[in-house]
């Protein structure tokens, strides 16, 4: 990302709003705005084997593991404004577990990025299944879109639910009922 490009774009969307780009609350804005959007969007630059750094380990385990309630934030490609929410991943390991912190970093992968949510979804399912094989792989989000909240519709109570399934998940009912079973379960 160029982030002088950024900054100048910022600063004529200021202007073409009306705004005075060099008034004192402004003057700014645009290196800001140029920042929060590299942060916003790193996701492009990060790979998935610099993330997974070696953390797959063979192990005989076979039942489902669950990482639920992972908090992410993203940016709608449509009109760039946030969602955000939850992001429940379960997986079945086949001989190949994946260290659990490892998960929350691929959803971040794909949550920092100009996205929809059922993209997102289906790229973090995509992901663990390609890296551990599993039996099964299952992933629901949940999240708040700002471009229906404050724009639009503007339906300030409205949510959207995604999910994306593999294996186990997709073929065998009582696994996928299970897994949706302990996603709704309260935390800790």
């Amino acid at each position: 990302m160029n982030r002088e490009n950024i900054e100048a774009l910022i600063t004529n969307i200021i202007n073409e709003l009306g705004e005075d780009s060099e008034r004192e609350g402004l003057v700014n804005t645009p290196k800001r705005v140029a920042k929060a959007y590299e942060f916003l969007t790193s996701g492009y630059n990060k790979k998935i084997e610099q993330v997974l750094n070696g953390a797959i380990f063979k192990e005989k385990y076979d039942e489902m593991v669950l990482v639920k309630d992972i908090d992410f934030y993203s940016l709608c490609e449509h009109h760039m404004l946030p969602f955000f929410g939850k992001v429940h991943v379960a997986y079945i390991p086949d001989g190949k577990i994946i260290g659990l912190s490892k998960i929350p970093r691929i959803v971040e992968i794909f949550a920092r990025r100009l996205q929809v949510q059922e993209r997102m979804t289906q790229q973090i399912a995509d992901t663990i299944n390609k890296y551990i094989q599993p039996k099964g792989v299952a992933v629901v989000s949940e999240a708040a879109h700002m471009c229906m909240m404050m724009r639009g519709v503007e339906k300030q109570n409205s949510s959207a639910t995604t999910s994306a399934v593999h294996g186990l998940f997709k073929e065998d009912a009582r696994t996928r009922t299970e897994f949706l079973n302990l996603i709704s379960l309260k935390k800790l």
